[in-house]
């Protein structure tokens, strides 16, 4: 509850804070003499009003700024009065944060201009070339996690028209059918995939496949075209190559993967001659040296 003083010395601050610029973060001070000019004390910290300034936006009418000022006031006096608590019942060691904010905050700024240095200043162009010299020269590191397939699939409601010859549009490897078994699926499927060029892992195609194996391995050997039925769907699955966890992964796999590691490596090797100029230049100049 606001002191009567309080009350009348708010609308007064809050007209003052509509002439400040910019804005602070006040966590309270205090005082020598304690009282003078405050608008609120919590224990022994004090607010005055030029503490106020900036929490009033500029424009605001007499109702807002009043209502924003009591709002900031009651918070303040809320995080003074949590703030005597933690000093009063934390120990020594617990209450030495200062020296953590001052890491945090070195570490804020520096992670600040090295993001700028990186945005300013890093080549993301990534060649082909590259990718494929990067690959070669570290082939034993890519070892696949997952089974990975190169597959086509439909899922086509039951009631789909024309199944028979979706089925044999699916078979074939013309051009021409190809194309019309797309456009079909843009019309009637529930979900497809048609690029068998591209590998994907296997546990995604189970996600949208129903098919059920205790050996992923042994199914991907033995299988190549499935078709399923359930209540509601037909699947067709054509299964056009596999590899097996363990195995190296494929390039065409890793390729986005690879693209990302190059740019990382750039990045490190930016920031890292970037520290080490800095370094060179400060002892140079007299700026750092070690007694």
């Amino acid at each position: 509850m606001l002191s009567p003083k309080l009350r009348l010395i708010l609308p007064l601050a809050a007209l003052l804070m509509l002439q400040g610029t910019g804005c602070k973060y006040f966590s309270g001070r205090k005082s020598d003499n304690p009282g003078e000019g405050a608008i609120a004390r919590a224990f022994d910290r004090y607010l005055f009003p030029e503490d106020l300034e900036g929490v009033v936006p500029v424009g605001a009418s007499h109702d807002d700024s009043a209502a924003a000022t009591t709002a900031y006031v009651e918070n303040w006096i809320r995080q003074q009065t949590v703030l005597h608590l933690a000093e009063e019942h934390l120990d020594d060691e617990q209450k030495e944060v200062e020296q953590k904010l001052e890491d945090y905050r070195r570490s804020l700024l520096i992670h600040a201009y090295e993001a700028e240095l990186v945005r300013q200043k890093l080549d993301t162009n990534v060649t082909e070339e590259e990718i494929e010299a990067y690959y070669q020269q570290n082939k034993k590191n890519f070892e696949l996690r997952d089974n990975i397939i190169k597959v086509v699939y439909l899922k086509l409601p039951r009631k789909a028209p024309k199944i028979g010859k979706v089925r044999d549009l699916f078979s074939s490897t013309r051009p021409r059918d190809r194309e019309a078994l797309a456009d079909y699926c843009r019309q009637y499927a529930v979900n497809y995939f048609l690029d068998d060029s591209t590998w994907l892992l296997f546990d995604d195609l189970l996600k949208e496949i129903p098919i059920k194996t205790y050996d992923k391995e042994q199914f991907l050997q033995n299988n190549r075209n499935i078709e399923i039925e359930d209540s509601t769907n037909i699947y067709l699955v054509s299964i056009r190559g596999f590899m097996i966890k363990n195995s190296t992964s494929p390039l065409s796999f890793e390729r986005n993967n690879i693209r990302t590691l190059i740019i990382n490596e750039r990045k490190l090797k930016l920031i890292g001659e970037m520290e080490q100029q800095a370094y060179e230049e400060a002892r140079k100049n007299g700026k750092a040296e070690v007694y």
